[in-house]
């Protein structure tokens, strides 16, 4: 996925001249699912927005923008991931001035980010607030250099434990709060081994899902609810992908936030 801006192959879409005395009307939104990949994890999503509202003007999506001085592209993001973090469910919704194709438009924009920064997937919004779809995250937590045995060991304690008390600097301050309430499941998984049958590395491997709270409990909060349990310091940066994010089952699976959008379309099609 991903393309290189200014190639001649590039998808676009046409815009829609604006009326004059003012903005066009939104006729369309359409929601977004992209990737944040390898050494473009560390974008930030200042950055990414920045990058995001290029990509717009590069494939002439016919963006509505809101009204004022200072004119902006009607853009709106769901729980974006923290910088460093990798993830393959990330997701926005743009306001449209013109009705476009969403695969079209997922192409027209994979083609104008920069590989690492690639869509995934595009849906016309058919009703619903996307935040509110956005109940919980699966992660998959790499740590290098840790052994399974340790990680399993302070995992059990950190299940044992009612509550797990961490601390964590916000835009309100130093903040306290419990880690052990937000996570809906935790586990080990056991490392892949290496073709030749030599010792690798030891690389554990969490498996984590978490429910959407205020404030949000992070990847780095439940490594740092280890720490205070179990005295778990891993001694290199793990490496942290977001694979899910959306609704929540009552058997406790995600379901994309986009599927609500595809069977809506499937009824009204009908």
């Amino acid at each position: 996925m991903g393309g290189h801006a200014g190639t001649p192959e590039e998808p676009t879409i046409a815009r829609k001249p604006q009326p004059e005395g003012g903005q066009a009307p939104v006729v369309q939104r359409v929601r977004i699912r992209y990737a944040k990949r390898g050494p473009l994890r560390f974008t930030s999503h200042r950055d990414f927005a920045r990058a995001f509202e290029r990509a717009l003007r590069r494939a002439a999506v016919p963006v509505a923008f809101s009204q004022g001085f200072h004119p902006h592209p009607k853009i709106s993001y769901a729980s974006a991931a923290p910088t460093g973090v990798a993830s393959e469910a990330e997701y926005l919704e743009i306001a449209l001035q013109a009705a476009v194709d969403p695969e079209a438009l997922r192409a027209a924009l994979d083609a104008a980010l920069s590989p690492g920064l690639d869509v995934l997937d595009a849906v016309i919004a058919e009703g619903g607030n996307l935040p509110d779809r956005i109940e919980a995250s699966h992660w998959h937590i790499e740590l290098p250099e840790v052994d399974t045995a340790v990680l399993r060991a302070a995992v059990d304690a950190f299940v044992a434990a009612e509550e797990v008390l961490v601390e964590r600097m916000t835009k309100q301050g130093r903040r306290t709060f419990d880690a052990r309430a937000a996570v809906i499941s935790i586990d080990v998984q056991l490392p892949t081994p290496t073709p030749s049958g030599a010792p690798a590395v030891p690389c554990a491997i969490l498996e984590l899902v978490v429910r959407q709270v205020t404030p949000s409990v992070r990847p780095d909060d439940v490594l740092s609810g280890l720490r205070v349990v179990a005295d778990l310091e891993p001694p290199v940066s793990p490496r942290v992908t977001r694979l899910a994010q959306g609704t929540l089952t009552a058997q406790g699976a995600i379901v994309d936030p986009l599927d609500a959008d595809r069977d809506g379309a499937a009824i009204v099609g009908h």
